[in-house]
């Protein structure tokens, strides 16, 4: 399963994030994710102190365990998402109602 990540930094965090995010090694940042938890992709809107990841996930609580490593720094959402090809079955079970 895909599932769209988003945060909001908490007012003020924004340097020190950066600078913790900034030292991490990918390896680090594989590590807190866990073997449960693949990174299709991340974005960083830096100056407002927030972005998007999606990562792929057949468990989300797996999910949610590694968005919660951050949560005390930052407001996270997290929301089931499919690509096009599923949005197209699902759509195409609508033309035969």
């Amino acid at each position: 399963m895909l599932f769209l990540v988003s945060w909001q930094l908490h007012e003020g965090r924004l340097h020190p994030v950066l600078a913790h995010f900034a030292q991490m090694s990918e390896s680090l940042d594989k590590d807190m994710m866990g073997d449960e938890v693949t990174m299709v992709g991340r974005w960083h809107d830096l100056v407002s102190g927030s972005g998007v990841a999606i990562v792929e996930s057949d468990s989300a609580e797996a999910v949610a365990a590694y968005a919660l490593a951050w949560n005390s720094e930052m407001d996270i959402s997290v929301q089931p998402v499919v690509d096009d090809a599923a949005a197209r079955r699902l759509g195409s079970l609508l033309l035969e109602e």
